[in-house]
């Protein structure tokens, strides 16, 4: 699929001058050396009205970033399985006020952190079995070892489970690893980001009885015509995949991580659905328009409008925002006024975090500075890749939306 803009700017109500700020504010990103290379795609009412790239897909190689370069998109994954499994819900196989422990026994009878170190917590029985809106929502008091903010986090380390599990642990053991460690919190009174959505993946197993990989190409990948998103590259297609950065502590320049970035070359044991996609922009494209058509794309149906639009309304608990109960981790986001729905989230009211958007936009994320958008209001989608972990290195989220809707002049 080609990801030449498809209409005048002007048509869809952009200013074209001003879309044009866009490149210039992040080429100056890959001038001073802080990321090798982007692409960005923006859209409205389903036509692509801004669509560029720039800078070195693999700096050292010298080779562009291209319209089909592929990405790993990391959490951007979570909406893709949160999707599936609410087409499982559409279906009547489950809903989503039902414990987990019924498909999950590993996770039926859970126990809270209290107090306590790493070597000796003090845990208190769970109160609230954890419930399938928790996996969805980040609720369910899971936590992910990277974090650094909390003594389960730590206890998630020593498992073996920090950015990535352990070496040949699958879905299933790293799910009944999980359900032996502590809960960071009572399920359904925080939220936390977590591996929620790798339990989910597995639940989908479990209910589907198909692997997370097949049940996703057949069900979605497959009918969307989502080609070049997979779990790993090889052959061909290997010298499409971009390399990946960190920041330098020092200078701020982006540094190659050979070590991370050649596991996207070996085929994973532990199919992860909260991270473990790889894509390009012209996929990930046709996946943020079955959001912003309500479930349908080109004829393919996969959620009902009303599923949709129920998934992107903010289903933390009593209607409060993250700002008010995230356990922390996010110092990259303003997270005042913004909620949180079923795999994305969700804003509530755009001022607090100063930056423009709409009421009912729906985004998310992954550590590689990757992002999308979907804002049904004025029936926008945006999309920005690069590949430069952690995230919170540079503000790329909110300096694109200012850019984006500061160009919309209709």
């Amino acid at each position: 699929m080609s990801m030449a803009p498809s209409i005048e700017a002007r048509q869809v109500g952009f200013d074209p001058t001003r879309l044009a700020r866009i490149d210039e504010h992040f080429a100056g990103y890959v001038d001073a050396g802080r990321l090798a290379g982007w692409q960005v795609v923006v859209t409205r009412r389903g036509e692509i009205a801004h669509s560029s790239t720039y800078g070195l897909r693999d700096r050292e190689a010298g080779t562009p970033v291209r319209p089909d370069t592929l990405w790993r998109i990391y959490s951007m994954t979570k909406p893709i399985t949160s999707v599936a499994a609410m087409m499982l819900w559409e279906e009547g196989r489950f809903e989503l006020t039902d414990e987990i422990g019924r498909w999950l026994p590993e996770f039926a009878d859970m126990r809270v952190y209290s107090k306590g170190s790493t070597l000796k917590p003090y845990t208190v029985p769970a109160i609230e079995p954890i419930r399938i809106w928790h996996l969805l929502t980040h609720t369910a008091g899971l936590t992910y070892g990277f974090m650094q903010t909390s003594v389960v986090d730590g206890l998630y380390r020593a498992a073996g489970y920090d950015l990535y599990p352990p070496a040949e642990v699958d879905l299933a053991e790293a799910c009944r690893v999980f359900g032996e460690l502590p809960l960071l919190f009572q399920p359904g009174t925080a939220w936390g980001y977590s591996v929620a959505t790798d339990v989910l993946g597995r639940l989908i197993e479990v209910v589907s009885g198909q692997s997370l990989d097949t049940f996703l190409t057949e069900r979605i990948l497959r009918p969307l015509g989502m080609g070049d998103t997979r779990w790993h590259v090889d052959g061909a297609d290997a010298e499409r995949l971009a390399a990946l950065y960190v920041p330098d502590p020092a200078s701020g320049r982006a540094v190659r991580h050979d070590a991370l970035g050649a596991l996207a070359y070996d085929k994973p044991v532990l199919l992860s659905g909260g991270g473990g996609l790889i894509s390009s922009a012209a996929d990930y494209h046709r996946f943020t328009q079955l959001l912003l058509r309500g479930g349908e794309l080109d004829g393919t149906r996969l959620l009902g409008p009303r599923t949709v639009r129920f998934m992107a309304r903010n289903h933390l608990p009593g209607g409060q925002d993250l700002g008010t109960l995230s356990t922390g981790g996010f110092a990259e986001t303003n997270l005042d006024g913004i909620g949180f729905g079923l795999g994305f989230a969700v804003v509530d009211d755009p001022v607090p975090s100063r930056v423009p958007s709409s009421v009912g936009e729906y985004y998310w994320g992954g550590v590689a500075s990757t992002a999308f958008w979907v804002d049904p209001v004025e029936e926008i989608t945006a999309m920005f890749f690069t590949q430069l972990m952690p995230s919170s290195t540079w503000p790329i989220r909110p300096q694109l939306r200012q850019l984006v809707y500061s160009a919309l002049v209709d």
